[in-house]
């Protein structure tokens, strides 16, 4: 049995034309920005880690369900959803990002450990956070980079130059932090 690694990743926008504009991706469709992300997230998530995912997983939620799911599907690791504004309808979780097989229940906020460090997860960025001031970190998403973050609190978007479209360790995103 090989170790388990936690990974972190946030806005994937699986399916969403519109990322591409809105947020800059290099990308000359929705079909190869997908695509290049399922090859990152593949090329360094083993089958039995685990991925962290921040919230925004896909969009075109109802009519593109079997998509998502086969999309889904092809994503290495047990996956862990932070809900997004995309995630939800009305106010509620989307059924079809509901029916995923997700390996813990979509939550709004995860609270976990990584090599040693309590760490806060959301799709949100906190002005303050539990454990902040006993050397906790906050990882959150949603700000594609427009949200610098504060002391040891940082966006995991996969449109940021350090992330590269990869879900990424806690030791890649927290290098250089104090």
């Amino acid at each position: 049995m090989s170790f388990v690694r936690k990974f972190y990743i946030s806005d994937t926008h699986f399916l969403h034309d519109n990322i591409l504009q809105l947020s800059g991706r290099p990308f000359a469709s929705i079909e190869e920005h997908d695509e290049h992300l399922i090859q990152q997230w593949n090329a360094v998530v083993g089958e039995q880690d685990i991925v962290y995912h921040l919230g925004d997983f896909a969009f075109s939620l109802n009519e593109k369900a079997d998509k998502i799911c086969w999309i889904f599907s092809r994503l290495n690791g047990r996956k862990r959803l932070c809900i997004g504004n995309h995630d939800l309808r009305h106010g509620e979780l989307h059924p079809t990002i509901a029916g995923l097989p997700w390996d813990r229940r979509p939550e709004g906020f995860i609270f976990t450990e990584d090599e040693g460090h309590k760490l806060v997860l959301a799709h949100y960025a906190q002005r303050s956070w539990q454990w902040e001031r006993k050397g906790g970190y906050h990882f959150y998403g949603h700000a594609h980079g427009a949200l610098p973050g504060i002391g040891r609190s940082r966006d995991v978007g996969v449109d940021l130059p350090d992330v590269r479209f990869t879900p990424s360790t806690f030791r890649e995103l927290t290098k250089g932090m104090k």
